[in-house]
């Protein structure tokens, strides 16, 4: 189960030599590249998918919302099944699913089909990832090549919705919006092709250890529905009966899943992973955190698009430096940073430097000059290549053998929920006060510029909060060891280099 102390038992060292561990991590780097890729590219290419095949405006939403929705509910539910039948086939399953579907997607030619693909590709996505983040920590169990390995791969995250929108721009202007997809089959079957070598193989514990299936309908029901609630409020309004009526129900069929947890014999989620404070305070932290960045990944890309004017491909290329700079930082710095001053302290840094983000988008102009008004923004966002491999180390910190892709799982669910509440939360605000601007007057950039405006400055307050519950949550005895000393550290457990208070 998660480690709660420091004299837990180390597990056994994964069955690679050096140089196949991080050929393992290239492939789910690879994998995961794919699957964010593909999240950020369909945003660029929407315009262009709904003139070629007659969407509705209504009907248009469900290119990404049935992505999120599948996406997002079985990601708990892939990891501690990954736990059960083996992590290496559950990636290789998720990634073969996302592969078909993605070419099912490009050759759609009406909305049915290319939803159907869409929630095919959220299933393969789901699978695939929620066993990635227990892959890497049982591979890499020495500090200091953990370190190293959790920067690429959060590198992998963060760059990745930034490259997404450059491509997306870059094919659907050059070929077609078909082609946001099509990228995806030679990634997919090169991954696959080499997973099957490289990644080690696990028979996992099997399903009498954890084949709890009324837990299984009961949290996957429920997170559908509260998925699906999240992103229509926008639609439908946060006081419609819709709403409240789908909220309710979401939350009584996760209030049952948790009393079926805490009585089955093999639950399908031992609740003691909530005992662990790291745990448990990583995964709030990062609900907080892509809650407000959402209003930096998108909203950013729809001031540049509506109020500057720019094209799919500009817009790319305006958000490219921040990819560079988190690139720079998550695979250049942060591995050291978090060695020598901690994981806690490296995130908190990093949280301040993504409120400057934010703060400084409060105040952009309609007529905005990129070199002074941007540049600076997109230079800070560095912030989140020191924040996200931190939290990830934190959300992963307690995790053994047998659990990790149950922990993996649930900060990818995390993630997921952060991202759909920011859809809600950020783009009704801004839609809102948008909507109350025209009305007294002003122009549309300048309406659309006050709506973003305010949800700039609820995404900064959202992570004033995260800052807070990292600084009071994450708090933990004891000192950190330095570089020298992390370098000339053995092979441990993951759990007696992070001792985790309960």
């Amino acid at each position: 189960m998660f480690a709660t102390s420091a004299s837990e038992s180390a597990p056994s060292p994964a069955p690679t030599v050096p140089r196949s561990r991080w050929l393992a991590l290239g492939v789910i780097a690879t994998g995961m590249l794919m699957i964010i890729l593909d999240g950020s590219i369909v945003t660029v290419a929407m315009p262009a998918i709904q003139q070629d095949l007659n969407f509705t405006p209504a009907g248009l939403s469900w290119v990404v919302n049935a992505y999120l929705i599948a996406f997002g509910s079985l990601l708990l539910l892939a990891g501690r099944l990954g736990d059960l039948i083996g992590r290496k086939r559950m990636f290789l399953a998720g990634t073969a699913v996302f592969t078909a579907a993605s070419l099912l997607a490009g050759v759609a030619t009406s909305p049915a089909v290319l939803i159907a693909a869409r929630f095919l590709q959220g299933i393969g996505s789901a699978m695939a990832s929620a066993v990635s983040l227990g892959i890497l920590v049982t591979l890499f169990t020495e500090p200091k090549e953990r370190a190293k390995a959790i920067a690429v791969f959060s590198f992998t995250g963060a760059a990745g919705a930034s490259i997404g929108q450059v491509l997306g721009g870059v094919l659907t202007d050059a070929l077609n919006w078909h082609w946001i997809f099509f990228i995806n089959l030679p990634i997919g079957l090169a991954a696959l092709a080499l997973a099957v070598p490289v990644l080690p193989g696990d028979r996992g514990l099997g399903l009498k250890a954890g084949a709890d299936v009324i837990g299984a309908v009961l949290v996957t029901a429920g997170l559908v529905l509260g998925i699906y609630t999240v992103v229509k409020v926008e639609e439908y309004g946060w006081t419609s009966a819709h709403t409240l009526g789908f909220g309710a129900l979401a939350a009584v069929l996760l209030a049952a899943f948790l009393v079926r947890q805490a009585t089955a014999k093999n639950p399908l989620m031992p609740l003691a992973v909530f005992r662990s404070r790291s745990v448990s305070g990583a995964n709030l932290v990062q609900i907080l955190m892509v809650a407000a960045l959402f209003s930096f990944q998108i909203l950013v890309a729809l001031y540049l698009q509506k109020v500057l004017g720019y094209g799919a491909a500009e817009t790319g290329l305006a958000m490219l430096p921040a990819a560079a700079v988190i690139g720079a930082v998550s695979l250049g710095v942060s591995a050291r940073l978090n060695a020598r001053f901690g994981e806690r302290n490296v995130l908190l840094a990093g949280l301040v430097l993504l409120i400057g983000v934010l703060g400084l988008l409060t105040r952009v102009p309609v007529h905005a000059n990129y070199a002074i008004d941007l540049l600076p923004v997109m230079l800070l966002a560095a912030g989140f290549g020191l924040a996200l491999p931190a939290l990830t180390t934190l959300g992963m910190s307690g995790a053994s053998d047998e659990d990790a892709g149950l922990a993996s799982g649930l900060f990818n669910t995390t993630q997921q929920i952060g991202m759909a509440m920011g859809v809600a939360v950020l783009s009704t605000l801004a839609a809102s006060r948008t909507e109350s601007l025209v009305a007294d007057g002003k122009t549309q950039a300048e309406a659309l510029t006050g709506g973003y405006h305010l949800a700039f400055g609820v995404g900064a307050g959202l992570l004033v909060t995260a800052f807070v519950v990292a600084f009071t949550m994450l708090r933990r005895p004891g000192s950190r060891p330095s570089a020298e000393q992390v370098d000339n550290t053995p092979a441990t457990n993951p759990a007696t280099t992070h001792p985790v208070s309960v």
